[in-house]
């Protein structure tokens, strides 16, 4: 039982240079796009001589237009694989960054920003999202515990790295570093990785042929899984797992994008509260791996609903403004930074499956991306009206409380096949229009 435990958590194989991969995506993606614009945003606002609010509310612009190009992009990675779209998003995402820090306008940080969010946000969720989901169908929980701790080291180094370089080249020069090692990632990606474990010799979730055989559905079906945009808008559940995975992406948004100017507001100095998220960035690391454990052996529902009303407490200490409070606020948050990202592939891959994921991932990933970009929307327009960022984290609160609410009315496994006896596959075939498996 001890080895089987230490197997769930651990026994990877090859399969931990999948994991790598995506940790170092979605430390690019958080890095680049979510925290150093708690340095980079206020920066390129003071060469322009523009406010703050009107450099932030661009990442919702950004996102906005992105959702266009998420679809694409999921196209293009159900034609060609997550390995090669990851390689095209992330040299996309270094030449944005490059020209983020390079802008002359508001008009021309807003097109970088785009291309940026673009390329960071479809390699770390749709094609590293299509990765766990092939590699990992059945350890995806605990996977995605590890793959989103790029979420916290983005916040504990990245920060420091874009506030050390902002300050001693300027924001016109720090990007260059970053932009360059992004690409460096794909080139290595297009080398090294595979888009299956198969490819590599070996079964899904790195089990033995006869447990694979046994314990997971392993018969050829079209790429597709049988969905259709259509068939997956015409599902109540479909919409309930895109809200509710964006819903607490939106709440980490909000909170991440400004937590340097939240902590000043609330007496700490700026290289405090840069300190402050590097100390929060290790506590978190150790958070991703908690969340992903729980979601392993609570199941993502259940994970869920603990997460989402520990947040809501959370920010209710935070907005109390009392030094104390904020503090608590601090820890609790650590301890949620990566969750939040845990829950965009996990909970889709619980519900539909590895088998046509690519094809409902590249449907839902874009609506999930329209809802979290509020956050900057948010932030920005409680900046702009009221000077201070307090209502901002009383929104992500209630937000928080309603996805919780949300959650209660998904059924977890509903469209899974792995998780499905024969009976129930034949049902949901005749109930999709499938002839035969």
């Amino acid at each position: 039982m001890e080895k089987q435990k230490k197997s769930e958590l651990f026994g990877f194989g090859k399969g931990w240079i999948t994991i790598l991969y995506c940790l170092l995506m979605f430390w690019f993606y958080a890095g680049m796009v979510n925290d150093s614009s708690n340095i980079v945003a206020p920066a390129v606002a003071e060469r322009l001589g523009i406010p703050d609010g009107d450099v932030l509310n661009m990442g919702t612009v950004a996102a906005m237009v992105g959702v266009i190009f998420f679809f694409l992009m999921g196209a293009v990675n159900r034609k060609i694989g997550p390995r090669a779209t990851s390689f095209v998003c992330l040299i996309l995402a270094g030449a944005g960054y490059f020209g983020m820090g390079r802008a002359g306008s508001i008009v021309q940080y807003a097109c970088a920003l785009c291309v940026c969010t673009i390329g960071a946000m479809s390699a770390g969720y749709i094609a590293g999202g299509a990765l766990v989901a092939q590699w990992f169908p059945k350890k995806k929980r605990i996977v995605m515990g590890y793959t989103t701790m790029g979420h916290n080291m983005a916040t504990g180094f990245f920060v420091p790295l874009i506030t050390f370089l902002v300050g001693r080249f300027g924001v016109q020069n720090a990007v260059a570093l970053p932009a360059v090692l992004v690409c460096i990632l794909g080139i290595a990606g297009l080398l090294v990785i595979r888009n299956t474990p198969q490819e590599w010799g070996m079964n899904p979730d790195h089990v033995s042929d006869e447990i694979y055989q046994t314990e997971y559905f392993s018969e050829e079906i079209d790429e597709d899984g049988g969905w259709t945009v259509k068939k997956l808008f015409t599902r109540k559940t479909f919409w309930l797992v895109a809200i509710a995975s964006g819903g607490y992406q939106f709440v980490s948004t909000i909170i991440i994008t400004q937590l340097v100017v939240r902590n000043q507001e609330v007496g700490f100095t700026q290289s405090q509260a840069v300190g402050i998220m590097t100390i929060l960035a290790f506590a978190g690391i150790a958070g991703s791996w908690l969340i992903g454990a729980l979601d392993q052996k609570l199941g993502t529902k259940k994970n869920m609903i603990f997460f989402g009303i520990w947040y809501a407490a959370a920010l209710l200490l935070e907005v109390s403004e009392v030094r104390p409070l904020v503090i608590v606020f601090l820890a609790m948050f650590a301890l949620a930074l990566g969750g939040s990202a845990n829950f965009t592939t996990s909970l889709p891959a619980a519900v539909f499956g590895r088998h046509g994921f690519k094809k409902v991932n590249s449907v839902l990933f874009p609506i999930q991306a329209l809802v979290s970009s509020f956050g900057f929307i948010v932030n920005g327009n409680v900046l702009n009206a009221t000077g201070r960022l307090r209502m901002s984290y009383v929104i992500a609160a209630v937000a928080s409380l309603a996805v919780v609410v949300i959650v209660l009315f998904i059924d977890e496994h509903k469209y899974n096949r792995d998780y499905m006896t024969r009976v129930q596959i034949e049902e949901f075939e005749k109930e999709m229009g499938i002839d035969q498996l």
